[in-house]
This record gives C-alpha cells, sequence and structure tokens, in this order.
C-alpha cells in the first residue's frame, strides 16, 4: 500500500533529490565558448590597450608567454591579440636608444636591453610597496603583458585560486579580473561530542548551571526551589541548599571568595558562603524576577538582570547597588562581564543586545540586528568577540562596538543558552531540546543532538534551559527540562576519517539583518 504525504513533505524530498543531484557540479567551472570569447577578448584589448597595441612584441617574452600558457589548468586554448603577425620585441619599460645619431636600432646596438618579465617581477617584490607603485607609474604599459594577462583569470583561473595581475603605466588591470563573491573557508576538525552520563535528584525543571573554578564540583538551581551541589567526577549529590521561594534562574561561583551567587523569580538575589552554607547578604532593588547574573573578573562587582527592563550593578562586600543599568524596553534576559571595555554587555526580549560603560552607568552601543528576543550572550574565552543567539539566528560581534560578523543560521528554535569554549567549540541550546554544535570561526554546524528525555517525562519535557563548558573544556554539561543534568564529552575514538567535514564552500551570505 502506498503511502500518503503531505504536500509539504513531497516538496522538501523533491528538492532534497533536486540538491543530491547537482550536488556534484558545484563549483565546477563554466565550459568556455571559444567564439564569444574571442569576441570578448577583442573588444577588451581595443577598449583598454588600444593605444599600444601597435607597438611590436619581444621574443624573450613570447617565449615566457608559451612556458605559462603551458601550465593552464584547464587547458583552454591562449589567444593573442596579433594573431598572424611578425612579431619582434616589445617595449616593457622606457624605449631603448642607439649609441649615437646615424646608427640603426637593432639587438646589438641598442644601448639598454629590457629586463625579463620574471627579473622585473622578483624587483617588484623586493621593493617596498609604494616604490614599486611609484615605478610602475613611471613606465609605459607593455603589449607583451596586455596580450598575457588580458582575460586570464576568465580562462585560466580554476576555483579558489588567485591570479597576481602586474600593475604597468597605471593601467589597472583590475577590469579583466573578475569580483569574487567570499567563500566559506574550510572549517576546523572538531571531534563529535557525546552523551556519557544523565544525573537526576532535581524535581523541577534545571534552569541555570556554573562550574567552580577548581573543577571540583558543579552548581544548578532549579524550579523546585533548590540549589543543588554535585560532584562533577561522579556526579553524585554532596549537598542542597533551601532559601529561595521561586524558581532559581542564576547561580556563579566567585574565582576571588568562597562565595556562591544566586538569583530567581521571587525578585531575590543571594550570597552564599560556602564555608558555612548560609545566606549571608541579600541584594535588594529589583522590581521583578531576576534572570540572570554575573560576577566581574577582576573587581568585586556582581551585575544582575530583570524582567523590570533593567541591569542593576551592585557592590559585593556592601550590597549597595552602584549603577541600574536603564534603557532596554522589555525584560533583559541575559547579563555578561568582561575585564575589557565594553564591560557589560546585555541581550534583551526587547529584541537588543546593550554594550554598556561600567564607569557611567550608560549604553556605549545598541545592536538592533535580531528581529526576535535576545536571550543568550557568550563571549569568547580567547577572541575579542562575542555571540548572540535569538529564534531568528545566532549572531557573532566584534568588540567594542559591536561590529557584526557573520550569522549562524539553522538552529530554527528559541536559543536559551550559548557556550563556547577555547578550540572553537560554540554549542547552542534550544527550547525544544536541540543542541547545535558549531565552529566558531567559519559558523559551520558540525553536530546536531537531541537527546532522549529521562524515563518518566513527557517528550515536550525536552528542553535545554542552560549548558557550561568544566573549567578543562572536555566536559559539556546542560541543564535541561526533564529535570535532569546531562553530562556530554568528546568521542575519543572519532578520527577526521571516521567523520570527515561535511562540508562546501558555499558563498557566504553576510546580511546585516
Amino acid at each position: 500500500e502506498v503511502q500518503k504525504h503531505s504536500v509539504h513533505t513531497l516538496v522538501f524530498r523533491s528538492l532534497k533529490r533536486t540538491h543530491d543531484m547537482f550536488v556534484a557540479d558545484n563549483a565546477k567551472p563554466i565550459p568556455l565558448d571559444e567564439e564569444s570569447h574571442k569576441v570578448k577578448m577583442a573588444v577588451k584589448l581595443r577598449t583598454e590597450y588600444g593605444s599600444v597595441l601597435h607597438m611590436p612584441t619581444l621574443k624573450e617574452n613570447l617565449r615566457e608567454k608559451a612556458v605559462t600558457n603551458t601550465g593552464d589548468p584547464y587547458g583552454h586554448k591562449q589567444y593573442s591579440g596579433n594573431q598572424g603577425q611578425e612579431v619582434e620585441y616589445v617595449v616593457t619599460g622606457t624605449h631603448p636608444y642607439p649609441p649615437g645619431p646615424g646608427v640603426a636600432l637593432t639587438a646589438d646596438t641598442k644601448v639598454q636591453r629590457m629586463p625579463s618579465e620574471s627579473a622585473a617581477q622578483s624587483l617588484a617584490v623586493a621593493l617596498p610597496a609604494s616604490q614599486s607603485r611609484l615605478d610602475a607609474n613611471r613606465t609605459a604599459a607593455g603589449v607583451g603583458d596586455v596580450y598575457r594577462h588580458a582575460g586570464v583569470s576568465e580562462r585560466s583561473q580554476p576555483p579558489g585560486m588567485s591570479v597576481a595581475m602586474v600593475e604597468a603605466g597605471g593601467n589597472k588591470n583590475s577590469a579583466l579580473m573578475p569580483k569574487k563573491a567570499p567563500t566559506m573557508p574550510k572549517p576546523q576538525w572538531h571531534p563529535p561530542w557525546k552523551l556519557y552520563r544523565v544525573i537526576s535528584g532535581h524535581l523541577g525543571w534545571v534552569r541555570c548551571i556554573a562550574v567552580e573554578p577548581g573543577n571540583q564540583w558543579f552548581v544548578t538551581g532549579s524550579a523546585d526551589r533548590t540549589i543543588k551541589i554535585w560532584d562533577l567526577a561522579s556526579g553524585k549529590l554532596k549537598l542542597s541548599l533551601t532559601g529561595h521561594i521561586s524558581t532559581v534562574r542564576g547561580v556563579i561561583v566567585s574565582a576571588r571568595s568562597p562565595y556562591l551567587f544566586s538569583c530567581g523569580e521571587d525578585k531575590q538575589v543571594k550570597c552564599w558562603d560556602l564555608e558555612y552554607n548560609k545566606v549571608i547578604r541579600h541584594y535588594h532593588g529589583h522590581l521583578s524576577a531576576v534572570y540572570g547574573l554575573d560576577l566581574h573578573p577582576t573587581i568585586d562587582v556582581l551585575v544582575t538582570c530583570s524582567r523590570d527592563s533593567t541591569a542593576r550593578i551592585w557592590d559585593v562586600r556592601t550590597k549597595a547597588s552602584v549603577h541600574t543599568l536603564s534603557g532596554h524596553t522589555n525584560a533583559v534576559a541575559t547579563v555578561k562581564c568582561q575585564a575589557a571595555e565594553p564591560q557589560i554587555i546585555t541581550g534583551s526580549h526587547d529584541t537588543t543586545i546593550r554594550l554598556w560603560d561600567l564607569v557611567a552607568g550608560k549604553t556605549r552601543v545598541t545592536l538592533t540586528n535580531h528581529k526576535k528576543s535576545v536571550r543568550a550572550v557568550v563571549l569568547h574565552p580567547r577572541h575579542y568577540t562575542f555571540a548572540s543567539g535569538s529564534p531568528d539566528n545566532i549572531k557573532q560581534w566584534k568588540f567594542p562596538d559591536g561590529n557584526f560578523i557573520q550569522n549562524l543560521s539553522g538552529h530554527n528554535a528559541i536559543i536559551n543558552t550559548l557556550a563556547v569554549n577555547s578550540d572553537g567549540v560554540l554549542v547552542s541550546g534550544a527550547d525544544n531540546g536541540t543542541m547545535h554544535l558549531w565552529d566558531w570561526r567559519t559558523g559551520y554546524n558540525f553536530q546536531r543532538v537531541h537527546a532522549a528525555v529521562q524515563p518518566g517525562s513527557l517528550d515536550s519535557e525536552s528542553g535545554i534551559f542552560a549548558c557550561v563548558f568544566d573549567q578543562s573544556e572536555s566536559r559539556l554539561l546542560t541543564a535541561e527540562a526533564d529535570k535532569t543534568i546531562k553530562v556530554y564529552k568528546e568521542d575519543d575514538t572519532a578520527t577526521e576519517e571516521t567523520h570527515p567535514v561535511s562540508w562546501k564552500p558555499e558563498i557566504i551570505k553576510r546580511k546585516r539583518f
């Protein structure tokens, strides 16, 4: 019996078959039509070099030309502008002149012998750029160069090769070079990540996760109103902290003091002393649920963000609110700190990202490129760049002014969390339980993961709320809607041969919006 499919399914199957049929032809050169190419070259020669076409051609240069023609990677026929003419020599620099009046100019009597093209090029390479440009402007264009380079980029340039054109006589040959669209460079190979441990213990959604600086344990916050501390090596529960009266939305461990900070939907921001496992400070001021927090890496400052559309900067010791960062027009979903300027970055449900001046407490830059809520921001640990996640796509930006780098498209879901390690592996976790792994530099999506939910959970309870790499960056921990923490590690058995990069050099669409 023939299974019936929806029109949507059939259309996409047809698209996939069409794609598979033609994928082998991608980036192949178009076959050259000899006649039209000949006409095109003749027009180009006449238009750009008509004033010098009457000059004769140097035999030495013709020999070089014969050699260069053999190197044509596609074996196309080369065209000379003066076919059928008797060629003798070309003037490539200043004109040779006889030694005295009335002496016929021959190969034996001319005073100045012209340098060969290879010698001239090596000289140009040796000179500083400005000097070689000045020298080029002093000389007349050589007909040999004209014939040799005319249309060379169209005829003999395979994909990925660039042909260096000689600029002679100030006549730039750029008109003969087609502008190629930028293509994605080959991504770095990363081993795939595999699930190797599922930790259960929370009684509600696990909303946030953080690893302590010593890499011995990690901490999670949950909708069951508890904070739990787990041993990283074994996955065993070490401690539960109670005190919040609603969902715990953010946790972070200080590298400068034995403190743990937490925030939640109860509007509270707490500082826990881990020597006594008690709350020692409260930071009062937010008017609604507190969605996230981060510690400044070099000074004792805590930054929190809230549904009240503000981010607040707190002095850790005095509990004073140093600044209230106002400007967002909707809930602020995420906040990140760094030592360099701009020291604070926020992402909001108003679709904007703001880079803040910590000293003045004012916005430095507002980035409005996203079309939907920005729920996740991550800073690269080594590069001066960051990424933001939104249902429309993931975008990469350059500090300090937030210059747009590229879009990472394909994770079509509500992105709750982003994490990146020093190897350039970017992880995006979404509300529908999918996790995509990307190569940071190229934006290539090298792996997609959708882990099964814990037995007894509904399929709809498949969602990733937070993810983080441990301090060694060899483990990836995710906090999920099925009340578990999942731990992933790199597949040690994988190699580039067993898991090749199924990549092709697509043209980059660097859209601003």
